[in-house]
């Protein structure tokens, strides 16, 4: 959580355009595992790297669940000795599902159910909320004590065999509680609770009611997704300069906060099919269905994602984003361009929103980082990536609400 995080939510009430970051500690050491919906010796196809939450996409981290089917996720509420709850477990459940479930319902295209299996009462803590020390960058000795109280506490009525995801969350009123200290941890060494490995935990310290798709933000990064944003070294100054509006990875305030398509590729919600690997110099035509968009009955759903691969670890990726679903509330439609590294950690820049428009701005009053709220190339345009030199031709709209675009390769 970004440390201004009080004068930044002023902000937001005023302008809705703030981003208060989340972040993730080391992860768990990678191993290789099968691959997911792609392989390794197709041209467009990243590889994964030792860089954390690595955006190759050749194999998957087993160290992390896969969102697929349904997985099942416990919420423990905790309260401390130094605050009576002014709220209830259920009114604080029902500020995250169900609209996490839906997030990630609409950006699967039903591959994938999260199922939350709130606690009905609270857990007590066994000591005062302000004795361990919470806030963002947490003492390590602290936070640690924290997590095996809590699941200690929480042992007795919760069995944690039953969970592919644990999330505590904290009294928002106990007066030790920093809501910028909401973070997954990933533990170098697992704890144990009945007989089982915990090995990544999302402690949550929002406020009643919390930031909107905090929780989906933090859930991305149990399935090996990356901080998008910029962290400035001060702590201060734009943390949007990135990504922008353009995906819950960077800002949970965003206004198109669907994943990239690059992401929902390395999840398995978008198959081969569905991706275009556009190689040689000569010019691609094709068809891009609008990212956020739900897949037609017994259809596969149409191509909706394009990459152009531009070094040894880069892409450019390229698609369609319309307001529908999780998208509905987009500042601009059009073409989205993106690179990506996959050598770049989670907040190191491993995406880079493209803008197609740099000399304007949009959406003052509502985007998180006004400059690349327009950033898609619309209708009619034509538009050169600098550094590149791919162009993106963005000839019309089609009937079913699709994007014809020419792509051509640089040399």
């Amino acid at each position: 959580m970004d440390p201004s995080r009080r004068c930044r939510r002023e902000r937001l009430r005023s302008t809705a355009a703030v981003f208060t970051s989340l972040t993730a500690l080391a992860a768990t050491s990678l191993v290789a595992g099968p691959a997911v919906a792609a392989r390794g010796d197709e041209p467009c196809v990243l590889a994964r790297t030792a860089a954390h939450h690595s955006l190759g996409l050749d194999t998957w981290n087993p160290a992390y669940p896969r969102p697929l089917n349904t997985l099942d996720a416990v919420m423990i509420f905790l309260a401390f000795p130094d605050a009576e709850p002014t709220t209830t477990p259920e009114d604080l459940a029902a500020d995250y599902f169900p609209a996490t479930s839906d997030f990630f319902r609409q950006a699967s295209y039903g591959k994938f159910a999260l199922r939350p299996h709130p606690q009905r009462e609270w857990v007590e803590m066994p000591q005062d909320s302000t004795a361990y020390g919470i806030q963002r960058d947490w003492e390590a000795g602290r936070r640690s004590a924290y997590l095996r109280d809590a699941v200690a506490a929480a042992d007795e009525r919760v069995d944690f065999t039953r969970y592919d995801i644990v999330y505590l969350v904290a009294d928002p009123d106990a007066p030790g509680v920093d809501s910028d200290a909401t973070k997954v941890v990933n533990f170098d060494k697992p704890l144990h609770a009945d007989g089982q490995d915990i090995r990544r935990v999302v402690t949550v310290f929002e406020q009643h009611p919390p930031d909107r798709n905090v929780l989906a933000h933090e859930t991305g990064h149990v399935f090996d997704l990356p901080d998008l944003y910029h962290r400035p070294v001060d702590g201060k100054g734009d943390w949007d300069t990135h990504v922008g509006d353009w995906d819950v990875m960077g800002s949970q305030f965003g206004l198109a906060p669907e994943l990239f398509g690059w992401h929902k590729w390395k999840l398995g919600w978008l198959d081969r099919r569905q991706v275009a690997c556009v190689a040689g110099t000569g010019e691609t035509s094709l068809t891009l269905h609008p990212l956020s968009a739900e897949r037609p009955r017994g259809a596969s759903g149409g191509t909706r994602l394009a990459v152009v691969r531009t070094g040894k670890g880069s892409v450019l990726a390229i698609e369609a984003r319309g307001a529908a679903g999780n998208d509905e509330s987009l500042c601009t439609e059009g073409v989205l361009i993106y690179r990506v590294r996959n050598g770049a950690a989670s907040g190191g820049g491993p995406v880079e929103v493209v803008d197609a428009h740099p000399e304007t701005d949009a959406c003052w009053d509502r985007s998180v980082y006004p400059p690349l709220a327009d950033a898609p190339v619309q209708e009619g345009e034509t538009f050169t990536v600098p550094g590149e030199g791919t162009r993106v031709e963005v000839a019309d709209r089609t009937r079913s609400g699709g994007w014809t675009v020419r792509i051509t390769p640089g040399v």
